[in-house]
């Protein structure tokens, strides 16, 4: 199972790093888990080289990134002219499910309708609002945002399309109108849509299964499945312990060498893009990353296997990366967790020191 965890180092473009922008990684990757932000911007720096966090602030600014609520109901970042096609086509099930949630707070059509007509006459004119003037703006038309009724509101308009996430405006993070964020797009038939969310997945995912791709997506079993029919040809196909796996063609991970290792955001895709983690993570660890609610903790990986967690703090001038091991590690894999410290330091634009958790070691 090492091999497939090594494969997908590369795959996923943390080894093999071809893109030189945040927009053209973004758009290779399909999507790219962003509910921590400043996590989902380290996910991103983790993939470029020389990349900076006020690279992806940038791309952010600039448009050619947009965060919102493609799949699953979770917030991700995406190219920005994947934003419309990719709602269109993952949106409906997740609104669905939403429904009896929907329905305890309240919230009928004529209430999202009215939201829907204040937050798009506020924004209009390309206006940026941060969350708490967005809920002022319903307040004070006797709209309740208690109870996390404002929270579902802009998860709603965002999955219609109507909202999505602007730059940040200090430390608050600000809504405007995807239709005067994004341009404009041709948009994608359905067939299409399956067939491009397919490719992207598992070019950028592999090896992975269709079981992994459906949770990625969110997507029916069937359309799970006819997507990964319709671009089957283009990936090469392995079975592995009787599951069968796809993947890109070429790109084959390196081989044997110096030790690696990667510090990764508690939300990276190498672990959250697939429903089976196994290749990467050994059960009696599990916890330690995810001891329940939806938190992970960022995680240590050396040679494509999670040898740890790891937590930063950052003071003004610096940043320590505080590390935690599993199990003892080597000289060689102490040095290589170092070097990965000194390159997060570098996206952060600061010197960084790794220390190991007292006790840990």
């Amino acid at each position: 199972m090492n091999a497939i965890a090594r494969a997908r180092l590369a795959h996923q473009h943390i080894e093999r790093r071809e893109r030189s922008t945040p927009g053209e990684l973004v758009a290779a990757l399909g999507a790219v888990q962003a509910q921590d932000y400043a996590g989902a911007k380290w996910s991103l720096g983790l993939r470029l080289d020389g990349a900076t966090d006020a690279d992806v602030e940038r791309a952010i600014a600039e448009r050619a990134i947009v965060r919102t609520w493609p799949m699953r109901g979770t917030l991700h970042f995406v190219a920005a002219e994947d934003a419309r096609w990719m709602l269109a086509l993952l949106s409906p099930r997740v609104l669905k499910a939403a429904a009896r949630r929907h329905r305890e707070l309240a919230l009928d059509e004529a209430t999202f309708a009215k939201a829907g007509e204040l937050w798009a006459e506020a924004l209009a004119g390309g206006a940026q609002r941060t969350r708490e003037e967005m809920y002022e703006l319903l307040q004070r038309a006797g709209i309740s945002t208690a109870e996390q009724r404002g929270y579902h509101m802009l998860w709603r308009l965002a999955q219609e399309g109507v909202l999505c996430f602007g730059p940040p405006r200090g430390k608050q993070q600000t809504f405007v109108l995807l239709e005067e964020w994004v341009p404009a797009a041709r948009p994608k038939a359905r067939e299409e849509a399956l067939a491009e969310v397919a490719r992207r997945y598992f070019r950028t995912r592999g090896p992975a299964t269709v079981q992994d791709f459906l949770w990625w997506t969110g997507l029916a079993a069937a359309d799970a499945k006819a997507a990964l029919s319709m671009v089957e040809g283009e990936l090469e196909r392995a079975v592995v312990e009787g599951q069968t796996y796809w993947s890109g063609r070429g790109g084959e991970a390196r081989a044997e060498g110096p030790t690696r290792a990667h510090l990764l955001p508690g939300f990276d895709e190498f672990l959250l893009a697939y429903r089976d983690r196994s290749a990467a993570l050994e059960e009696r660890y599990a916890k330690r990353l995810h001891a329940g609610g939806g938190a992970f903790s960022p995680s240590v990986a050396v040679d494509g296997r999670i040898r740890g967690t790891w937590r930063r703090t950052i003071k003004r001038h610096s940043v320590t990366v505080e590390v935690a091991p599993f199990a003892r590690w080597t000289k060689a894999e102490r040095e290589a967790i170092a070097a990965a410290a000194e390159r997060y330091g570098a996206f952060l634009g600061m010197p960084a020191q790794m220390v190991v958790s007292a006790g840990a070691q």
